[in-house]
């Protein structure tokens, strides 16, 4: 009897857990297991971006960040083998001294580690940013024995501020790597964040396996086109350049590209990945079974860790999920469903539980999407509150429930075509305006 009722108490089990911070587990529906035509897809408990095979990592507290209790902002992740890596940059016009040697040398096949810090950005300080970037690259790669071109850097924090370099040449010294290391990692990475963001999915094709491993921080400055955001993703699997790149900016499109906390990006902004092949078996190859297996995975590990980014925004006390359907074209229901979360009246009236559906409305008719309003559907959770353009009887304090949820979803049916998307984003608090106020001071 209890086994047939094992998979309910689970359930209830995650459920209560989550419900008891909004940083607290995701929901029950992040860690089932994914089937396709291709293959299966689950989530590894305790996974970050370490899980895969031959990935190690380390962070410490370098002194770049205020001391407190566990506090660390620097750290290391590296792979036993060269890997090969792509990465996306921010849309930013200004770009901090990391990402521009991040890009000189991707992509590649010899990249070996990733060296990060937090609590200063590295951005707006002239040559000496790039001179500093070369120099964290070349320390890091004296300490673990690579060549300095096989390092890519990475930074995140105040822009405008020379890197402490006596106390990132210190901390980078005393670092140390180990296979458990991704945990400390995703905590050194943080700024705002409240809690660290990482995962990792396993791939069963083709009678054999292999992992996709992730670390992000984000909670401010977050919109489309990247964001005040970091994030590094490791996998095991033999991928091609080619391909890699290409899969990489298909999960960034529906994952990390449709969450908007703010409406600021950054100069920072880095997404890499890094493939080792130490799986074994055969390697991912356009077309192939094990190629979209890893598509899906990769687009799956990002949206868990988007919704990670959006459910921890600054000052955030709720989740919004926003589904467009009907749209003319994927570009048009991403761009609809970006406007809706991205908007501040829509994030405002979500904070305070109001049910103004007009604040959704107004912001698609400005997205610059083709609409027809006696088209329109608008829903809150179950409930509808628009049906085909026109307003509809509703039970306003079932809406208000829902609105005071810890995730509130808004689904938008525009009725022109087939296309969906969806975006994520968060609540607008006074909170929000309280850290941004002092962020500096």
């Amino acid at each position: 009897m209890l086994i047939t009722y094992l998979p309910i108490l689970l359930l209830i089990l995650l459920l209560k857990v989550n419900l008891c911070h909004k940083n607290s587990l995701p929901s029950y529906s992040d860690y089932v297991i994914f089937y396709s035509v291709e293959g299966e897809i689950s989530f590894v408990a305790s996974g970050t971006v370490t899980s895969p095979r031959g990935f190690r990592a380390g962070a410490t507290y370098a002194g770049v960040k205020k001391k407190g209790k566990g506090v660390l902002d620097l750290g290391i992740l590296l792979s036993e083998v060269p890997c090969v890596t792509e990465g996306l940059f921010t849309a930013n016009r200004i770009k901090a001294a990391p990402v521009i040697l991040s890009q000189q040398r991707l992509p590649s096949g010899e990249v070996r580690a990733v060296v990060v810090n937090s609590g200063c950005a590295n951005a707006v300080v002239g040559e000496t940013g790039l001179k500093d970037a070369a120099r964290m690259a070349a320390l890091a790669a004296q300490n673990i024995g690579v060549s300095p071109g096989a390092v890519l850097v990475a930074s995140t924090g105040v822009i405008g501020r020379r890197l402490p370099m006596e106390l990132i040449e210190t901390g980078i010294r005393q670092a140390t790597v180990s296979r458990d290391g991704g945990h400390k990692l995703a905590r050194a990475i943080m700024t705002t964040d409240t809690v660290p963001k990482e995962a990792a999915v396993a791939v069963s094709v083709d009678r054999g396996e292999f992992i996709i491993g992730g670390i992000a921080k984000g909670s401010g400055m977050i919109h489309p086109n990247l964001a005040t955001f970091l994030c590094f993703l490791t996998t095991d699997a033999a991928v091609g350049q080619d391909f890699l790149r290409l899969s990489l900016k298909k999960a960034v499109d529906v994952s990390f590209n449709m969450v908007s906390i703010d409406g600021d990006t950054s100069p920072n902004d880095t997404v890499l990945v890094m493939a080792n092949g130490l799986a074994g078996g055969k390697p991912v190859l356009p077309g192939s079974r094990r190629a979209g297996a890893f598509q899906q995975a990769l687009n799956q590990l990002c949206i868990y860790l988007a919704k990670d980014i959006a459910r921890d925004g600054e000052g955030a006390s709720r989740l919004i999920e926003v589904a467009v359907s009907g749209a003319p074209g994927i570009a048009e229901a991403r761009l609809a469903a970006r406007t809706i979360v991205g908007s501040p009246l829509v994030k405002a009236a979500i904070h305070g539980s109001d049910p103004n559906w007009g604040r959704v409305i107004a912001a698609v008719g400005r997205s610059g999407v083709e609409v027809v309003e006696s088209k329109i559907s608008i829903y809150i959770g179950n409930i509808c509150l628009v049906k085909s353009g026109c307003p509809v009887a509703f039970d306003r304090e079932g809406v208000i429930r829902l609105l005071r949820d810890s995730k509130v979803l808004i689904n938008l049916e525009l009725n022109l075509g087939t296309a969906t998307a969806t975006a994520w984003g968060c609540d607008l608090s006074e909170e929000y305006v309280t850290i941004n106020s002092e962020y500096t001071t």
